[in-house]
C-alpha cells in the first residue's frame, strides 16, 4: 500500500464528502468532485480523509495512492486554485483570448483555436498566457495541450514553453 495513503488527509477548512460513489470537495474557491473506484473506500473523520483499499488486490493497493493524491489535489486546489504559465517565443508568435477560445498565431498558414474548458480561466498578457483553476489535472491538460501546438524547437528556441522550462539549444551547423 502507498505511503501517502497510510497517513490522514488533513482538510483544513475545506468540506470533504462521499456519497453514491462521488468524491465532493467544498471550499472557498469552488467545487469539485470526482468519481470513486469500486475497489478503493475513502471515510472521513475529524483527523482527516482516510484512503483504504476494500480487497488486497494489486490494482486496489495501487488505487489507494492515486486516490490519496487526487483527494489531496483537489483539497489544495479549492483553498488556492492551480496556476500555470507558458509562454511564447518567436517573431510574430501572438495569442489572444476570443469568448471561449485562446486563438493561437504561431508561424502557420491558419490560427489555431483552442477552447477553453469550463472550470479553467485564462489571461493573456502580452506573449504570456496564465491558466488557473482548482482542478490540477484540467489546468494542466489544457496547458500540455496549447504546449502541443508548437513545442520549442532546440535551435533557435522558438515555440510555447513553459515558466521555468529551460529548453537545450543545439548549436547547428558549422561554416567549413
Amino acid at each position: 500500500m502507498s505511503r501517502l495513503a497510510k497517513k490522514p488527509i488533513a482538510v483544513g477548512k475545506t468540506e470533504v464528502s462521499v456519497a453514491g460513489g462521488m468524491l465532493s470537495v467544498k471550499g472557498t474557491k469552488g467545487t469539485l468532485t470526482k468519481r470513486v473506484h469500486p475497489s478503493v473506500s475513502i471515510t472521513v473523520s475529524g483527523e482527516g480523509v482516510m484512503i483504504t483499499p476494500k480487497d488486497s488486490s494489486k490494482l486496489a493497493k495501487a488505487l489507494t495512492g492515486t486516490f490519496a493524491s487526487h483527494v489531496k489535489n483537489m483539497v489544495q486546489g479549492v483553498e488556492k486554485p492551480y496556476m500555470v504559465k507558458l509562454i511564447l517565443e518567436g517573431v510574430g508568435y501572438k495569442v489572444e483570448v476570443k469568448g471561449k477560445d485562446v486563438v493561437l498565431t504561431v508561424g502557420f498558414s491558419h490560427t489555431v483555436p483552442l477552447a477553453i474548458p469550463e472550470d479553467v480561466s485564462a489571461k493573456v498578457e502580452k506573449n504570456v498566457i496564465t491558466l488557473e483553476s482548482a482542478n490540477k489535472e484540467s489546468v494542466g491538460q489544457f496547458a500540455a495541450n496549447i504546449r502541443r501546438v508548437k513545442p520549442p524547437e532546440p535551435y533557435l528556441g522558438k515555440g510555447i514553453r513553459y515558466d521555468g522550462e529551460v529548453v537545450r539549444r543545439k548549436q547547428g551547423k558549422k561554416a567549413v
